[in-house]
């Protein structure tokens, strides 16, 4: 019974969780992406495309990667080992808030900065909105696919070192 509550209580902690992210993400892309240089816009649909990327790269690495490699590692007390063998204790979860909860809101502002960038370029070049949100949005998403599909194989194969260098980062930022 603990157990089924524990998995309720997580749906519903992510679920608040991707609310707050997605808010936070979005207004900052809406008040930014109408004012900056159409470079700057470019330079931040990027930003946000390399986020999903490398956050389902670390999604699917947690999800390939074995423990005992990371045991073995937190037995020798490296730094961020522990950290690791927690990500691989927990990885539906931390699987969910990198590819679901990260990955697909970078995807939906990936989408709305590139109605900005397709609505400043038909305005720049005089074409119409149609062609230049077509051709933004195929760009988007063969990115976004591109680049994670790419980035699969070198999670997969690279899982173990993935989640550690991901723990050892995040330990960095944690009081102590």
């Amino acid at each position: 019974m603990k157990k089924k509550k524990n998995k309720n209580n997580w749906v519903i902690i992510v679920t608040i969780l991707a609310f707050f992210i997605s808010l936070l993400f979005s207004s900052l892309s809406q008040m930014l992406m109408p004012k900056v240089h159409i470079v700057i816009g470019v330079i931040i649909l990027l930003f946000f495309i390399i986020l999903g990327i490398v956050f389902d790269m670390v999604g699917v690495a947690v999800t390939a990667s074995n423990e005992e490699p990371l045991h073995a590692m937190n037995s020798k007390k490296i730094k961020g080992a522990k950290k690791a063998v927690n990500f691989k204790k927990n990885a539906d979860k931390v699987s969910s808030f990198c590819n679901d909860v990260i990955g697909d809101i970078c995807g939906i502002i990936s989408g709305s900065a590139g109605v900005a960038i397709s609505t400043t370029l038909s305005k720049l070049l005089n074409i119409n909105i149609f062609y230049t949100g077509l051709l933004i949005t195929a760009l988007i998403a063969s990115l976004t696919i591109g680049g994670k599909a790419y980035c699969k194989r070198i999670a997969i194969n690279n899982s173990h070192k993935i989640v550690y260098k991901t723990a050892k980062v995040i330990s960095f930022f944690e009081r102590k």
